[in-house]
């Protein structure tokens, strides 16, 4: 079961526009080194190494050391907490979209 802290520590990862890029770039690409993330950004190598430890704690990405390098992979998994508690909102979305279509029904029959 996905606790509060799971979504919480999610959450908090993804709210770092900074970070929030790191992990976009990281998921279109299949695999991806610190060297690669720092390259064509304005962020240091050693900030991009921390932003990729809030990703791993938070379960967003993964690491395959190989040699000298280390890639890194986007594990869509990490995003279930964020996917549950949004699809908690999808019936009350879909009501107020009803209703809304309802109510333009009255207005322009």
């Amino acid at each position: 079961m996905i606790g509060p802290e799971d979504l919480t520590t999610v959450m908090r990862a993804l709210a770092d526009p900074t970070r929030r890029a790191v992990f976009e770039r990281i998921a279109n690409a299949d695999e991806i080194t610190v060297v690669e993330l720092t390259r064509g950004s304005n962020v240091t190598q050693g900030a991009i190494s921390q932003h990729l430890k809030s990703l791993k704690k938070a379960g967003l990405v993964s690491e395959r050391p190989e040699g000298r390098n280390v890639y890194y992979r986007a594990q869509p998994g990490g995003l279930a907490p964020l996917a549950d508690w949004m699809s908690q909102y999808e019936v009350f979305w879909r009501d107020r979209f009803a209703d809304l279509r309802n109510l333009l029904k009255e207005i322009d029959p």
